[in-house]
């Protein structure tokens, strides 16, 4: 944090209140000369924070709030980035504005352009937030390969994060043949530089033996350090270890205060947990309006599992009204994004034809997602709908 607030000490000695889009001063070699050497400090120092797994949306609000707590407003700076594409810097941070909708509309294809020109320029924040948009879809289709490709120059320059990426990229098979052992490797490479993601894929290995054998007490324990380094990811699996006994001994009281705590933060998976833990009373008072009031928020998030539970509370009149069309629309979005409870949902409601027209062939379809992602109940009805 201190080296937060000495880095925007630079933006402070600026006198944005004097920038607009047409004024001459945007131009001057001393404004210019100040702002482009706290710009790149800045930028230098999200990379550095981005390679240590910090989350986005805490390094997002770093940026805007020291913009507030020193009378910066972002639109000034927006518009100087629009007329100063100096460095690779200021194209990757311009980038950045479109890509979050910061002081402009959310133009993912137009972030994706000017990352990817940072980038070619050797830009090293903008090689690690382009491998992203590569897995992801953002602004591109997807490519996995140049994943796979930017990832292994990011190790080759020994970045934390690039090494967690490459691990990813072996564990799911973006761009290369699925190796777990390779995985394995690289998030302990990660994890052992500090990196918030590789310690929680590694803990992730050793809960369910990714590469390694599998070692529950390791997995909570590298759970437990991420947690207490305010990581909502790990912050989530730390109470879910806690609720479900992985590594550690049953705690509903430790799982509900850790799943607020992770919703506090805006992790869906928390915000998701919660509304279960509301609604089955697990660890609090059952409370079926927070409940519905919980899935709704993890569903805007696009947390699967809270669409297809909102559904559950519209089909079920959970802690609102009964209202069968929204459920039918929730489960299909849920089921469309591969929800396997989702499909299975939908599936039953084909099956019945419960406020749905009644369709034998998707119901088939939809047990058949569902079951070949693993979910018994919708192996047994689609074994049982075949033999009819």
């Amino acid at each position: 944090m201190e080296d937060y607030h000495t880095i925007i000490k630079n933006f402070d000695k600026i006198n944005f209140r004097e920038i607009s889009p047409t004024t001459q001063n945007i131009h001057e070699n001393t404004f210019e000369e100040d702002l482009s050497n706290a710009i790149d400090e800045f930028v230098d120092l999200s990379f550095k924070d981005l390679n240590k797994g910090t989350e986005e949306n805490i390094r997002k609000r770093y940026f805007l709030n020291y913009m507030n707590d020193y009378n910066v407003k972002p639109k000034e700076v927006y518009y100087w980035l629009l007329n100063n594409q100096i460095n690779s810097n200021s194209i990757y941070l311009l980038g950045y504005f479109n890509y979050y909708g910061i002081e402009t509309n959310t133009n993912s294809k137009k972030a994706f352009e000017l990352i990817q020109k940072a980038e070619e320029l050797g830009n090293d924040i903008a090689q690690l937030y382009l491998t992203n948009m590569y897995i992801d879809g953002e602004g591109i289709e997807k490519d996995y390969k140049k994943a796979f490709e930017l990832s292994k120059k990011l190790v080759e320059r020994e970045s934390p994060d690039g090494m967690n990426k490459l691990g990813c990229c072996y564990e799911y098979g973006f761009g290369t043949d699925i190796n777990m052992k390779k995985a394995f490797e690289f998030y302990k490479k990660a994890s052992d530089l500090g990196n918030l993601h590789g310690m929680y894929n590694l803990g992730d290995c050793y809960e369910n033996g990714i590469g390694t054998d599998i070692d529950r007490k390791k997995a909570f324990k590298l759970y437990q350090k991420v947690a207490e380094l305010g990581y909502s990811h790990g912050i989530y699996y730390l109470g879910r270890c806690y609720k479900k006994g992985i590594g550690t001994d049953i705690d509903v009281q430790k799982a509900f205060k850790l799943y607020q705590k992770a919703a506090d933060l805006g992790n869906s998976d928390g915000v998701n947990s919660l509304g279960c833990c509301y609604d089955d009373g697990i660890g609090t008072v059952v409370n079926k309006q927070k409940a519905f009031k919980l899935f709704q928020k993890a569903s805007d998030l696009g947390h699967l599992y809270g669409m297809n539970n909102l559904g559950c509370c519209y089909y079920n009149g959970i802690g609102t009204e009964i209202n069968k069309k929204k459920a039918i629309e929730l489960y299909q979005k849920a089921a469309n994004l591969g929800n396997r409870l989702a499909q299975y949902n939908l599936a039953n409601m084909y099956k019945r034809g419960n406020w749905i027209e009644k369709d034998i062939n998707q119901a088939i379809h939809w047990y058949k997602k569902s079951a070949e992602q693993g979910y018994q109940l919708a192996q047994k009805k689609l074994k049982k709908l075949l033999k009819e």
